[in-house]
């Protein structure tokens, strides 16, 4: 037996464990109430209140400042952990059902997924290590430091378009319903499978809009050599509100994230795992 088959195989039975299962479910639940709260934040800029950056890590940063915030944050990191585990596995030995083309697409969107969930563990420890730097400000200040080094212009620019090609990507993925193939729909009634589709389609859409402004907007940073501007979701969301019936279209994409919490609740339930 080689060596890669071994590990193929060691690799697979880690995927499946029990123990690795009931994490990242519990994570799908922590990743539903940062975007609750996300949501909340985008409801608040709608309105012209003062708030804290609309984005994960002002998620994040609200709830570590509630009684027992900083446990909860904690709880939501090490779910993130699992989820990122979880994805890296599906990365590197899983979706199996499908084959050539669609699994390598499926395995890429694994190793991507990896990435996001890690990231926003990283940043909730980040949160209770009482880091004083918001994820926008960072972002600016990254942009800032990039647009100074040569060529450093065309990479924010790049990066601004692969931005808005993820918000572009969500849009569709919601709109064709492909989440649903992760989900154990055959355990669910009619009724429930019939919310689930809606709250996938509204949260994926609303998560796609925003992004794909971020990336609108990193990409003019870049043209323009206005590092203001490539402050992420934050930015996208100021932004939005400052358009012709800005506060509606924005309270829309609130409800939209709310949409998309709810339905991390439900793959905490039904999702492939």
């Amino acid at each position: 037996m080689s060596a890669t088959h071994t590990a193929g195989t060691t690799a697979a039975r880690a995927k499946d464990s029990r123990p690795l299962e009931i994490l990242a479910r519990a994570g799908f639940v922590g990743y539903g109430i940062v975007h609750l709260l996300f949501a909340w934040l985008a409801l608040q800029i709608a309105f012209g209140r003062p708030a804290a950056d609309g984005d994960q890590s002002g998620a994040l940063r609200t709830l570590a400042a509630q009684p027992l915030g900083g446990f909860l944050v904690v709880a939501i990191g090490v779910g993130l952990v699992a989820m990122g585990i979880w994805q890296a596995f599906e990365a590197a030995v899983g979706h199996r059902e499908y084959r050539g083309r669609e699994r390598m697409l499926e395995r890429l969107s694994s190793a991507g997924r990896t990435v996001v969930y890690l990231y926003f563990a990283w940043t909730a420890f980040q949160v209770v290590r009482q880091a004083t730097s918001s994820s926008a400000d960072k972002q600016q200040a990254l942009t800032e430091q990039l647009m100074s080094s040569g060529g450093g212009r065309l990479l924010v620019g790049l990066a601004g378009l692969g931005l808005a090609a993820l918000g572009a990507g969500l849009v569709w993925y919601g709109f064709v319903k492909r989440f649903e193939r992760h989900l154990r729909t055959g355990e669910m009634s009619p009724h429930t499978r019939k919310i689930s589709r809606r709250l996938g389609v509204a949260g994926y859409a609303a998560k796609g809009v925003a992004y794909g402004i971020a990336g609108v907007l990193v990409v003019t940073a870049a043209v323009n050599y206005d590092p203001d501007r490539a402050r992420g979701l934050d930015a996208a969301l100021h932004t939005l509100r400052e358009q012709a019936f800005g506060s509606i279209l924005l309270t829309l994409v609130a409800l939209g994230i709310a949409a998309f919490a709810v339905f991390c609740l439900v793959q905490a339930r039904y999702r492939k795992v």
